[in-house]
């Protein structure tokens, strides 16, 4: 036997052939670093497939994740923005489907495959409700997903404490004690997301009953973590410590769980800073008075005669000077559109009045002449055009100003708070001026890339940060962001009267009295300043009621008119807002119940995630780079928080050079950015497949960009790319779920849609993994992917998502060889083993087409050269004789129709209202699919019911049709077959309402039994 070390923390420890760097960890017990063999490899252990690697309810999680998109109160994505989360329904799918077992992996357990059937419905019905929204806080749902997740674990360990106790003889005590402790079943392990982003994956893991750890490179994305996962359960449970909260005698009968007492902190305290930033600055936003003379030219302001109104937000053009030589001297209006508002019975406008070489702007209500929408534009490439003279002013000639210091800004509309709804105004005398004199302390001078894809303002002057607001949104945020820290210190003070401990260790050191608190005050009180940020910039269009958000894409663009809101109103972009969107997070979306960690980390060296269970969305490929957009943010959280958190923000700027994303314009070519993603990806990935947890597979995010469909198949540079550094790195290719958050919006208009991301289930692969040929490939992927396909349509998958989610097992099949190899001794590629993973794709579906009906045999081949199209009868007949059925028998059975020596399948709406006694597998599915386009699942069902088993052909059916229109671009008839797919279950539950009666079963796995 080799020589054993003596299990001191940070020895060298080999034994039974591995070797591993052991010392004393957090969260699971202890941390190891694999060099050699695996744990797994080394125990023995058999491999018991998690669900996930199996099975998922798709459809539902899908459906949870499109509502999900709609909601916006209470949903952590408002906390602060964040470009790219992934939907909390699919997280939280995904994490439970990783830890829990597939029965099939226990045939002691679920011997027969009906058990395991309906041992797996039974999982996916803890799923079904797991997903929605209404249950994010439904403790008797979440405690159910937690049991079994508890429940999986404990076989788990057992199992591997077993084999344990088997090599007993072959570790140290030190190291049998520590392995032990890792497997204990009665400790989950704790959970890690190495490229956490916005949080979502963590804080579902948090509310799975997770120890949840997140890190990230941004240090923006780190503080959105710290404030989602670690913070809240530092003081959860606790009442305010406001005075205001603490003068109510039924202060301590309330329900104070979770985040719900820091949430009311947040809401005072930021109160306070409202209260205290008018003082100092609210003589920089002043209120309109309605004169006589406004109402005589306007009558409509009759009812506000007199009264001051609070302003909402003051409308600006920017300008140049004018090119005409004749008006050089005026600077003239780039406006994109004199429309204030376009909502029925509310419209108003503005109209420039000009005055020889003068204008003004007047506002007018009424329904908006035509030219008022066009602004003074020329249209979308031509730029503007003179005011005055009518002169072109081209995109050169503005950039040219703009560098220049020659571009300035006029008010051009002041919308106020009226009665109800808004008041449009000209502009006022006396506003301009002083929102002129602003005069702000401080601006971030930290510049804009040089990347004018997605960085326009640096083209027209503006290069940095500070450039991209006004002096008095600079003064507000200046403003706002000095009193943070009065406002924590208040909070401090008000902390130790209500019996914190006076303990003078922040946040960042650890701590959990009075200093932390106020800490955490001050942390939630900068998301706000953050948030207002968003709305506080001079890239903000007015949206007709509201002002735009700075960030409405991936993308920093020049806005050429622009709404600076009044931090001080009531509505739209005003800071009382921002604190209640933060609230609502609180106290609705952040768990608070399990802890939480998050650190600023570099996936490729962190340690963090060693064994522990990983679940990550990295970068995608060529995306724009995050951190150039988060410098935005960034540089007013720093100015807030950089005392609290000095290592977070310690650097002037967001870093960048190891930033995963392949830029040309940071690497200098697409070549270079390639390569750099790939090796950095490859890097970052290697280090998970080394340290994850070895009982549970790492699930991994991508999503999709450059895809395009070529003969059914889906290709794209960055997902190939992807796949390289996964399989490189280590790990074998488990499944791929296609997840999907949007509108099926392609499948009207022809267009390929792909899944919003798919999840990758991968298990490090074995270090002893053999060669094949593509030869063999070829073999095992058409031995086990028909199989594998099959498990997928029982699952109910949707036609669109078949063939992304058969690179999952086709994937398995080539990622568990070390390497493949061409007949010439080349290594076959992902991209080649793509080609071949849907060829075989094809090859089955086309298979399966052996088990229809002679009738439906025929009209598929036909469908595939004519779909619903005119074609020879000459040629139908031979393929009639070739299929062995009678062509008169098919236009007899209502399947086509033939005249004037042509022939073409009826469409589904040409079926005669009567259903044939035993109608082919063809026919059932069509007045399937319309009767579901035009009485929806209950009518589909009752259909369904009439047809009972006859029906059972059709789901089977639906998939290979689906498939060759959307190769051939029939929108139309592939948005049909993948709806059938898609309701499926509804139809079924309506059809059993329907037998309900009656002893006979509705099935809902439609095998494709032949009928001829």
């Amino acid at each position: 036997m080799p020589e054993m070390g003596k299990g001191r923390a940070g020895a060298l420890v080999e034994f039974a052939g591995y070797n591993c760097a052991c010392r004393p960890g957090v969260g699971a017990g202890y941390e190891m670093t694999h060099r050699g063999f695996r744990m797994e490899d080394m125990l023995r252990v058999p491999p018991r497939k998690k669900l996930i690697e199996v099975a998922l309810p798709l459809e539902e999680i899908n459906k949870a994740a499109k509502r999900e998109k709609s909601i916006r109160h209470g949903h952590p994505s408002t906390l602060h923005l964040w470009w790219a989360r992934r939907p909390l329904a699919a997280a939280r799918a995904v994490i439970f489907a990783q830890m829990v077992d597939d029965p099939a992996s226990w045939p002691e357990l679920f011997p027969t495959e009906e058990a395991q059937r309906k041992e797996r419905e039974r999982l996916f019905g803890i799923i079904r409700e797991l997903v929605k929204w209404e249950n994010t806080n439904n403790e008797k749902v979440l405690e159910a997903a937690r049991g079994e997740i508890r429940k999986s674990w404990r076989r788990t360990a057992a199992e591997w404490r077993k084999q344990l106790e088997r090599r007993r003889s072959e570790l140290s005590p030190e190291e049998f004690d520590r392995l032990y402790v890792l497997f204990d079943p009665e400790k989950l392990p704790a959970f890690h997301d190495p490229f956490a982003g916005g949080g979502a994956i963590p804080l579902e893991a948090q509310r799975l009953g997770l120890e949840a750890y997140a890190s990230d490179l941004n240090p923006v994305a780190a503080l959105i973590n710290k404030a989602m996962i670690e913070i809240p359960p530092k003081f959860a449970g606790r009442p305010p410590v406001n005075p205001e909260a603490r003068k109510d005698d039924a202060l301590f009968d309330k329900d104070w769980s979770g985040a719900k007492g820091l949430a009311e902190d947040v809401r005072y305290y930021g109160k306070w800073m409202r209260d205290e930033a008018e003082k100092r600055i609210g003589h920089l936003y002043p209120k309109v008075k309605v004169t006589p003379e406004m109402v005589a030219r306007r009558p409509d302001l009759k009812p506000y005669e007199g009264q001051e109104l609070t302003v909402i937000a003051w409308l600006w053009a920017r300008t140049v000077k004018s090119p005409n030589p004749a008006f050089a001297h005026v600077d003239v209006p780039l406006v994109s559109s004199f429309v204030l508002s376009s909502k029925k019975g509310k419209e108003a406008w503005v109209e420039p009045v000009i005055e020889g070489d003068r204008y003004r702007f007047e506002v007018r209500v009424g329904k908006p002449p035509e030219e008022a929408k066009k602004g003074t534009t020329e249209g979308k490439r031509r730029g503007f055009r003179c005011l005055l003279s009518g002169v072109p002013i081209d995109y050169n000639y503005i950039r040219a100003e703009g560098k220049a210091g020659r571009m300035g800004a006029r008010l051009m509309a002041i919308v106020a708070e009226g009665n109800r709804g808004r008041v449009y105004l000209p502009p006022i005398e006396g506003h301009e001026e002083i929102a002129n004199k602003a005069a702000p302390a401080w601006r971030p001078e930290t510049p804009l890339p040089d990347n004018p894809r997605d960085f326009k303002t640096p083209n027209y002057g503006m290069k940095t940060f500070g450039d991209l607001f006004t002096p008095r949104q600079l003064v507000a945020l200046t403003t706002f962001s000095d009193v943070v820290q009065e406002a924590r210190a208040k909070a401090i003070e008000d902390a130790k009267k209500a019996g914190l401990g006076d303990d003078p260790r922040g946040l960042n050191d650890g701590g959990a009295g009075a200093t932390a608190y106020g800490d955490a005050v001050a942390v939630y009180l900068t998301l706000a300043l953050g948030r207002s940020s968003n709305y506080w910039s001079s890239l903000t269009p007015w949206g007709g009621d509201f002002i735009v958000q700075t960030f409405g894409r991936q993308a920093i663009p020049m806005v050429w008119d622009h709404a600076e809101g009044n931090p001080f109103s009531k509505s739209t972009g005003n800071w009382t807002g921002a604190l209640v969107w933060i609230r609502r997070v609180m106290e609705y979306a952040l768990p608070a119940g399990a802890m939480g960690f998050a650190f600023q980390a570099d996936a490729a060296s962190q340690t963090l995630s060693e064994t522990k269970i990983v679940s990550t969305d990295p970068p995608y490929y060529d995306n724009i780079g995050y951190a150039d957009l988060s410098d935005f943010f960034y540089v007013w959280l720093r100015r807030s928080l950089k005392p609290i958190y000095p290592d977070l923000f310690a650097t002037l700027a967001v870093p960048k050079a190891e930033e995963l994303v392949a830029t040309p314009y940071r690497h200098g070519s697409k070549e270079k950015a390639e390569q750099f993603f790939l090796g950095g990806m490859k890097k970052a990935l290697r280090n998970l497949a080394e340290q994850a947890h070895p009982a549970f597979p790492v699930t991994i995010y991508y999503a999709f960009k450059q895809s395009e469909t070529k003969e059914g198949s889906t290709t794209s540079t960055g997902w190939e790319t992807f796949l390289e550094a996964v399989i490189q790195a280590g790990f074998s290719i488990d499944g791929t779920w296609p997840f999907r958050t949007e509108r099926d919006q392609g499948l009207k208009t022809g267009n390929n849609v792909l899944a919003s991301s798919i999840v990758l289930v991968c298990r490090r692969r074995t270090p002893n993994a053999p060669e094949a040929t593509r030869q063999e490939l070829v073999r095992a992927l058409r031995s086990e992917l028909p199989a594998a396909l099959r498990k997928l349509q029982e699952g109910n998958i949707a036609p669109v998502d078949l063939a992304q989610a058969a690179i999952g097992p086709g994937m398995a099949v080539y990622s568990r060889y070390s390497r493949v190899l061409s007949a010439s001794g080349e290594r076959v590629s992902v991209h080649d083993a793509l080609a071949l993973i849907n060829q075989v794709l094809d090859e089955v579906l086309a298979e399966q087409e052996g088990e229809y009906d002679a009738e439906t045999r025929w009209a598929v081949a036909w469908f595939e050269q004519h779909g619903f199209g005119e074609g020879d009868f000459g040629t139908a007949e031979t393929l009639s004789k070739a299929k062995n059925i009678d062509l008169e028998r098919l236009e007899r059975d209502g399947l086509l129709q033939a005249a004037r020596g042509k022939v073409r399948l009826l469409r589904p709406e040409e079926y005669p209202e009567e259903v044939a006694h035993d109608p082919t597998g063809w026919e059932t599915l069509h007045r399937l699919v319309y009767r579901l386009e035009t009485q929806g699942e209950t009518g589909a069902g009752e259909l369904l019911a009439q047809l009972g088993g006859r029906a059972e052909a059709a789901r089977d059916l639906a998939y290979r049709l689906y498939q060759i229109a959307e190769r051939k671009g029939w929108a139309r008839d592939a948005l049909g077959y993948n709806a059938l797919v898609q309701g499926w279950l509804g139809v079924v539950e309506e059809a059993s309402k329907r037998k309900a009666a009656t002893d006979e079963p509705v099935q809902e796995s439609l095998g494709m039994e032949g009928q001829s």
